[in-house]
């Protein structure tokens, strides 16, 4: 007897959010492939036809109508044969609006199954948009029955506020669960994905589709990455990451259930995988937007030529132009290790001296700073010019400036708001500074696959190994300002990514007067935040989406130890609001 068979072809696309059309157009070709290929099934990543994620643009009726619409044309396009289509689509039932899964099979909408746990921390915001689905049974599909948990609703497990919908699956006969993903790239990722399906699968006893996106959406990069387990917790394929794939599974049911054997792709992680989204995150965000190419301040220093490569990775050197900008303070080896860089990278690259326009501002501020000593004013003002010429040229070619300020740069607030923050994207923004010291010798020995700059050494070793300096003042270094990276990061992790009180982080041994400048240092650049601009979510907690801290704001914390909570006290507090409404 022949045992029963079944295909899932696999789409793991970019789509562009607000374009309905296109999205529907690489709907299409998948569909193609996957009738090609033989498939039963072809499974589009979550909210594919609008793009994830969407935001309060999902709110629109206009925009509500058009994926609607896209979607049912799709569903009548199946009545040409081929396989059914379980595409991710906000749709609006009874009034509310949902994030759903429609699939679409011989000529109409067969089934539609809506998200019911809706994550609302981190980068996510889905409480606000859309309305939580009731717990469903599987779908069938020429025959066999698939649940279709989406994304959250394999993430959490049965609480008050979320339903268990795998357990829900189960119990009302799936066979296969195939889940629809829009997980967006933070470091170390993958590991935890992976552990959240085998505890599924583990709870199930089903084997399990993960199906994720890639590319970049304004700050968030998708990397991918999809994967199937089988009932018995064996990887039965491996989608690769940070590029588009499709990809037939080939499923056969036995009698202990569905087992598949597909292809395995290594997998891209650590600093390599960092790279790679940066990459990603520029180059979505560059076309997407309709940008011809980028601008950078090249200054002979790490931080803009490690931006410099990622732009030329990313882009091709044909559409990244490099301008050094050099004022008196600026050293002859800058000016070489910038010219090397740009030669290296093959792009186009001009000196523009910068004298004349900071000599201009000074002396049209003499007389308003008549009086008043020199200061970090005047060393700004060189960023200020900088700035303004690199938006200068912006503004005449119409290619984007990339800004270049790190992660430590940015928790400090080192950096000159309207002058070297200047820029409309920054792939470099949560990337603290030892991570760009890697990063950029990384680069010298690998470069990520579809990557369209040149092999080999394209970072000057000398860049590397030179103490970074801002070249403001004679002989000026970053670590006259701030402590040596390597303790300057560390404490900014446990700042910024963990939230440790002062007294744990002084407690695990750093000096408390640094630990205490840093965290007031990280506090009042928060206005500065406010105006950079949008940058690539590496780490689990970044500037902007993840961390969201008022710009006004007096509370400090002093270093010591956090008091005891009075439970005796909340108890007694407890008691007397009941009595008072008792009586």
């Amino acid at each position: 007897m022949t045992e029963p068979t079944f295909k899932i072809t696999l789409a793991q696309l970019n789509p562009t959010v607000g374009d309905v059309t296109g999205n529907a157009a690489k709907a299409r070709a998948a569909h193609d492939k996957a009738k090609a290929d033989g498939a039963d099934l072809l499974v589009l990543p979550e909210l594919f036809i609008c793009g994830y994620p969407p935001e309060d643009l999902v709110l629109k009726p206009a925009f509500q109508a058009a994926c609607r619409a896209a979607v049912e044309e799709l569903a009548r396009e199946t009545a040409g044969g081929g396989p059914a289509v379980l595409i991710g689509t906000p749709w609006v039932e009874d009034g509310k609006l949902y994030n759903a899964c429609a699939l679409l099979d011989q000529g109409r909408i067969a089934a539609l199954r809506f998200k019911a746990n809706l994550p609302n921390y981190g980068v996510f915001d889905e409480k606000r948009l859309f309305a939580r689905g009731p717990a469903a049974g599987p779908v069938t599909v020429g025959g066999i029955r698939v649940g279709v948990p989406i994304c959250e609703d394999i993430w959490l497990e049965e609480s008050e506020e979320y339903e268990n919908v795998v357990e829900c699956l189960a119990e009302t006969g799936a066979e296969i669960l195939v889940v629809p993903n829009g997980s967006p790239y933070a470091r170390d990722k993958n590991d935890l994905r992976l552990s959240i399906a085998v505890a599924r699968v583990t709870e199930s006893g089903l084997p399990l589709v993960y199906l994720n996106q890639i590319g970049g959406q304004d700050e968030l990069v998708f990397d991918g990455a999809s994967f199937a387990l089988n009932a018995d917790l064996s990887v039965a394929a491996q989608l690769p990451a940070f590029e588009e794939s499709i990809v037939t599974l080939h499923w056969t049911k036995s009698t202990d259930g569905w087992h598949c054997k597909g292809p395995v792709v290594p997998m891209v992680e650590g600093d390599k995988a960092d790279y790679a989204a940066c990459v990603l995150g520029l180059r979505d965000y560059v076309r997407k937007n309709g940008f011809p190419g980028v601008l950078l301040g090249v200054s002979g220093g790490i931080d803009s030529a490690l931006c410099a490569a990622i732009a030329v990775d990313a882009l091709g050197a044909d559409q990244v132009r490099g301008v050094m900008l050099p004022f008196r303070f600026t050293a002859q080896v800058s000016l070489d290790d910038a010219a090397r860089l740009a030669k290296a990278l093959g792009i186009r690259y001009e000196v523009l001296p910068i004298a004349d326009a900071v000599n201009g501002f000074e002396k049209i501020l003499s007389v308003p700073f008549a009086g008043l000593p020199r200061d970090i004013t005047e060393e700004n003002l060189q960023a200020r010019a900088r700035g303004t010429l690199l938006m200068a040229i912006s503004n005449k070619t119409g290619a984007m400036v990339v800004t270049t300020g790190n992660k430590s740069e940015m928790s400090v607030g080192y950096a000159t708001i309207y002058g070297d923050m200047n820029g409309g994207f920054n792939p470099i923004k949560d990337i603290y500074k030892t991570e760009v010291f890697r990063l950029s010798s990384l680069r010298n020995e690998w470069k990520p696959d579809g990557a369209l700059g040149p092999a080999g050494e394209v970072i000057p070793v000398n860049i590397i190994t030179r103490p970074p300096t801002a070249e403001l003042r004679e002989n000026q270094t970053d670590q006259d300002s701030l402590p040596p990276y390597e303790m300057l990061d560390a404490i900014l992790e446990r700042l910024v990514e963990r939230e440790e009180p002062l007294a744990t982080i002084i407690a695990a041994g750093f000096p408390a007067d640094v630990v205490t400048r840093i965290d007031r240092l990280l506090n009042v650049a928060e206005y500065k935040r406010r105006q950079a601009a949008p940058g690539v979510k590496v780490t689990e907690k970044n500037f902007g989406r993840d961390r969201r801290y008022p710009i006004t704001n007096r509370f400090r914390d002093n270093g010591k130890a956090l008091p005891v909570p009075d439970e005796k006290l909340v108890a007694r507090a407890g008691r007397a609001s009941a009595e008072a409404f008792e009586g």
